[in-house]
């Protein structure tokens, strides 16, 4: 398979993201809470891709998710710079393998898309009731989910680009 044909199945997965967060999956669901998708597949992207795609997949993933939900509320400034810095950690640093480490950055990741989110709100004077419920049932999940959905795409993706450079 070309490099080119690798590369645009890689994006394509990105496609997963919105169904999976229409779909919403009972069995991964807690009290009627899913995980946050777009931190699940950003956090590997971002580490193999660099900063730069990865500001730009966040921004992408950010303008279809906001497209599903139509309220004043964004994802844009929390993904943008998740994707960012998710890829200077994978450029700079040392290399992220362990599953706990993908863990802590997946919890750290939802935690700021969900205070973004509620600060959003609060600006706007939109906060509903449940609103620190779900902000701490979306993290938990998407950190519990982290160490095997991510550790699969980081995989997957470094074994793309490495047989990309052979």
């Amino acid at each position: 398979m070309s490099a080119a044909a690798q590369r645009l199945g890689s994006v394509a997965s990105g496609a997963l993201v919105p169904a999976l967060t229409l779909a919403s999956p009972g069995l991964l669901q807690l009290g009627g809470v899913g995980p946050a998708w777009s931190v699940l597949w950003l956090l590997p992207w971002a580490l193999v891709e660099g900063p730069g795609s990865g500001a730009l997949a966040g921004l992408a993933l950010a303008l279809v998710l906001d497209g599903l939900h139509l309220g004043p509320v964004s994802e844009i400034p929390a993904l943008v710079v998740l994707g960012w810095w998710w890829g200077r950690l994978g450029r700079k640093g040392l290399p992220i393998e362990r599953s706990f480490s993908l863990g802590l950055l997946a919890l750290l990741g939802a935690a700021l898309l969900g205070l973004t989110l509620i600060l959003q709100g609060a600006w706007l004077g939109q906060l509903t009731a449940p609103v620190l419920y779900t902000w701490l049932a979306q993290t938990l999940l998407t950190a519990l989910l982290a160490p095997m959905v991510c550790s699969l795409l980081l995989l997957a993706w470094r074994q793309r680009r490495a047989g990309a450079r052979s």
